[in-house]
């Protein structure tokens, strides 16, 4: 398998060297050589005239700066420059390149099958000025430049390294890439961030994302180069078509304190396209070994599925015994994306998805595996209204018919409401239900308008299992506050006397996030707390909790706790650092055989079991207190497809007072490094 998976990457990597060419923008006094010379001509007439008429400002003659600043500039259809980004920390040095590249003559543009088109460059600039006087070589063309490539079989030229930007699929959610938009996001009018993953072509009304990436391009001169550092590994287009293909990899070695020898390997492809302007296309495979810390390995085989396999691996799926004493998972992925105006998207695929502005959310989450899902997107005026569709099901023995895992059905809306232009509200809602009565995937939840409290009451008052949820969030220019207030069940009068009523389940959220903090490019700063009342996303029909493959959907530690998390992203250049604490109590139920109650903490457990009617509170039954302390440090070496060279340290000290059933009391540290295509959030701060 391996080796056919190479061979097809072989396959469509030549393609994409051997098929392509163009020809170069054209000075006049370009006009009269050959067009192999096209490139050392127009490189040479730009370093030329740019060196000629640039002024270098005096504050960086009195700095006695000395270093290669990288223009990134194009020249579009009708032959104009147009400077993109200048990578310098000087003011006026970024203007008086603008001023010198708007005196540059208007040329012949690039041309692409006789057809005009935008041809985008990085031309190195050293300054002092005189350490330029060289005159540029062919060679010198291809490390300042990524080539542009375009297929000789096609009529439609490309006019960027990144078609995706423009299509309608989702970017991949990771927290810290979505911090980075959210900076931009949330400065507009006008926009929508509690929904993800995010799709491109809505990101790219308020971001530029071509030159987010162009300005981390580094040059390089050979093809493998490129294809490391800078592009997608096979790229091709057509008159109505593109797809891209990249292999990625998460591949990591470390050590905890126990002494174990912990690794992942991940070996995947992924393949990207879209026909036409509307109709996007994702497919991915996973194929993994891993073995991780202990407290991982243990939650993990605490979470096993019936049928013999060891364990589920949180937040990627069922797996099985690989060697001794690790693991082998696979998994697999893939959505279509259809957008028939710019008022509504429809996805069908599998995979996940996530509701709120902050780290955690109480709504719905990433941290379980993928899913069968259908959503509904439709954007209009100062609304998003989204709506899902999902397929669930419970792994348990008890559930378990027949090696058939028990199935269960969620419908699911969110309304993001723009109030103004810094105030927004959210309103959510969802019902879970199963195959009771062979009643099936229910048609009444698939009116997306519907008010699924009212339906669930008329077909039957236990027919399934509904929650409702508000979120507030308010704008600053570098700050963001959020919250979410979740409620699964509650009676006004026994919240009222406060004394503690079993089936009062709620849960809420406090956030603020701090933009460029202190006036410091790219420093992001978080703050949150989260709390959730015990039995809280459960219920007494096993098969209708909020759950998924023996993990909760909403918040990663279930119920019955409260936490605090303190978060710090800084990146400059491709260089990045992100740091996470986390501090909570929370409420276990016992595994030591002293006590079979349900105290709230597990979603999953049936709540006619509970401890008892009142006197119920957060972190009660087998209290644990737990710290997470998490600093990961790393090189971004393509921002293509977002692969990343990294260490990290993890910290964590869980004190329970007796054992629970996968969670045993530790003080442990583990360390890691690797190389990994970051396109999903693993989740180890449990």
């Amino acid at each position: 398998m391996n080796k056919i998976i190479l061979s097809f990457l072989l396959v469509f990597s030549s393609i994409s060297v051997f098929s392509q060419i163009e020809k170069y923008p054209v000075f006049k006094e370009c006009e009269t050589v050959d067009i192999s010379e096209l490139p050392t001509c127009f490189r040479n007439q730009v370093k030329t005239a740019v060196i000629s008429e640039l002024k270098v400002p005096e504050n960086l003659k009195k700095d006695n700066f000395k270093s290669t600043t990288n223009i990134i500039f194009l020249v579009d259809t009708s032959g104009n420059f147009k400077v993109i980004y200048v990578n310098s920390p000087y003011k006026e040095l970024k203007e008086e390149v603008e001023r010198v590249f708007d005196t540059l003559p208007k040329i012949t543009p690039a041309k692409y099958n006789n057809h005009a088109i935008e041809m985008q460059f990085v031309l190195p600039l050293k300054i002092p000025l005189e350490d330029n006087e060289e005159v540029i070589t062919q060679k010198e063309v291809a490390e300042a430049m990524p080539e542009p490539k375009e297929e000789l079989t096609f009529n439609e030229p490309k006019t960027t390294l990144f078609p995706e930007h423009k299509s309608e699929l989702n970017i991949p959610f990771t927290h810290a890439t979505y911090n980075a938009y959210d900076a931009y996001l949330n400065n507009a009018s006008n926009s929508h961030t509690a929904v993800k993953p995010y799709l491109y072509n809505e990101v790219s009304e308020y971001v530029d994302l071509d030159a987010l990436k162009n300005k981390l391009i580094t040059p390089k001169s050979t093809w493998f180069g490129r294809k490391l550092f800078n592009e997608h590994m096979a790229y091709v287009q057509g008159k109505d078509f593109w797809f891209t293909i990249n292999p990625m990899v998460d591949l990591q070695l470390g050590k905890d304190s126990e002494g174990l020898k912990t690794y992942n390997n991940t070996r995947a492809i992924q393949v990207n396209g879209g026909i036409g302007k509307n109709f996007s296309f994702s497919t991915s495979f996973y194929e993994s070994q891993g073995r991780f810390a202990t407290y991982v390995n243990d939650y993990a085989e605490s979470i096993k599925p019936a049928g013999g396999n060891p364990a589920i691996i949180p937040g990627r799926g069922i797996a099985k015994r690989f060697q001794e004493d690790a693991y082998d998972y696979p998994v697999a992925e893939a959505y279509i994306s259809y957008a028939p105006s710019k008022h509504f998207n429809f996805q069908f695929g599998r995979g996940k998805n996530f509701i709120g502005d902050g780290y955690r959310s109480l709504f719905l989450s990433d941290v379980a595996s993928p899913y069968p899902y259908f959503k509904i997107s439709t954007n209009f005026w100062k609304i998003k209204y989204t709506n899902f569709f999902m397929w669930m099901q419970d792994v348990r023995p008890e559930l378990t018919i027949d090696g058939a895992y028990k199935q269960k059905y969620m419908a699911m809306h969110y309304l993001d409401w723009n109030v103004t232009k810094k105030f927004n509200i959210g309103l959510f809602e969802t019902v879970i239900w199963d195959d009771a009565n062979n009643r099936g995937f229910d048609i009444n939840y698939i009116n997306p308008l519907i008010f699924y409290s009212a339906v669930e009451f008329a077909t039957g008052s236990r027919a399934g299992n509904t929650t409702l949820g508000l979120s507030l969030k308010y704008k600053m220019k570098a700050i963001t506050l959020y919250s979410q207030l979740l409620l699964d069940d509650f009676r006004v009068g026994e919240m009222t006397n406060s004394n503690g009523w079993w089936a009062n389940k709620f849960g809420f959220q406090f956030g603020a996030k701090y933009y460029n903090a202190f006036h410091i490019e790219n420093l992001f700063l978080q703050a949150e707390f989260n709390a959730v009342r015990p039995y809280t996303y459960s219920h007494d029909e096993l098969n209708l909790n909020f759950g998924h493959n023996n993990q909760p959907l909403a918040h990663l530690w279930g119920a019955n706790f409260r936490e605090a998390i303190g978060i710090l992203n800084y990146t400059k250049n491709r260089w990045f650092a992100n740091t996470k604490i986390v501090i909570g109590k929370k409420g276990f139920d016992f595994a030591d055989g002293t006590d079979s109650k349900s105290y709230g903490g597990d979603v999953f457990a049936d709540n006619d079991n509970r401890g008892s009617d009142y006197g119920n509170k957060i972190g009660q039954g087998n209290t644990a207190n737990v710290f997470i302390g998490d600093f990961q440090l790393g090189y971004l070496v393509n921002p293509a497809t977002n692969l990343k060279l990294f260490g990290g340290l993890t910290y964590r000290k869980f004190d329970p007072i007796a054992p629970a059933d996968g969670f045993l009391k530790s003080n442990s540290t583990w360390v890691s490094f690797g190389l990994k295509t970051d396109v999903f959030n693993w989740y180890f701060d449990f």
